[in-house]
């Protein structure tokens, strides 16, 4: 197993983002027509916050097939803004730092992805899954 492994080697660099002032049915239309479930937000190009499918799943029924449902999700989204509901003191690491140190900080903390910062900017984010994927391909 490689053990200097930066994390820009696993690290997903076309990055989906959301801007601050979106609305979360804008963002439910992004975790899934992409099929990914961490959007970090930006605001002037810079990193604000990360929101999960599953801080949409906690305000609404967003995994419904009914169509009542959905419009039940439409009322809850709009009382909502991405600021309140996305997390905001975010761990943020470069593409340099280590494989090994980001599965760390993972396995120590309560969130499943982080955003990839180079010189103030947006270039990556990785995820518990993509440290999974890595792993498994060592083998």
């Amino acid at each position: 197993m490689k053990k200097r492994t930066p994390i820009s080697a696993i690290m997903t660099s076309d990055v989906i983002t959301l801007n601050y002032n979106d609305d979360l049915t804008s963002a439910e239309k992004l975790f899934k027509a992409n099929k990914i479930r961490h959007i970090p937000v930006v605001s002037d190009n810079h990193v604000v916050g990360m929101l999960s499918y599953t801080d949409l799943l906690r305000i609404s029924f967003a995994d419904a097939v009914d169509e009542e449902e959905h419009m039940v999700d439409t009322v809850v989204y709009n009382m909502f803004t991405i600021e309140q509901v996305m997390a905001k003191n975010l761990v943020k690491v470069s593409s340099d730092t280590l494989i090994k140190d980001v599965a760390e900080i993972l396995s120590n903390n309560e969130f499943h992805a982080m955003p990839i910062i180079d010189d103030g900017e947006l270039v990556g984010i990785v995820t518990t899954t993509d440290l999974i994927n890595y792993l498994i391909d060592q083998f």
